[in-house]
């Protein structure tokens, strides 16, 4: 048990041996430019500009998209209205009996001179 200990102490040892030398690593970044530990604060007033255009275009993106295919797989945007031909519509209503036949025959002969 105790060899077991020791080889799981070795193995945590080893893996964190790399990231506390990079923790203690001087702080000389002059090999490298633009990277620092202020590194994102070097590009002034563009990102506060871009960053939220950019986050503007994607959301516009993502609904344009949305958008389309909900009027693509729904058939529309107003479900269970149809657009019909006017005759279409007069013949319905004589069908309901709303109109007479006088009524239908007189609309008919307007809508379809």
């Amino acid at each position: 048990m105790k060899n077991l200990a020791q080889s799981l102490l070795a193995m945590l040892a080893a893996t964190l041996t790399p990231a506390v030398a990079l923790a203690q690593a001087s702080n000389d970044y002059s090999g490298y430019p633009g990277f620092g530990p202020h590194m994102m604060w070097g590009g002034g007033w563009v990102g506060w500009i871009v960053g939220p255009l950019m986050m503007i275009v994607f959301v516009g993106i993502v609904v344009a998209v949305v958008l389309a295919l909900m009027r693509g797989f729904g058939g529309g945007w107003a479900h269970g209205v149809t657009r019909s031909d006017p005759l279409d519509i007069l013949k319905e209503r004589y069908a309901k009996g709303e109109i007479d036949q006088a009524e239908y025959e007189e609309r008919r002969r307007v809508l379809t001179d």
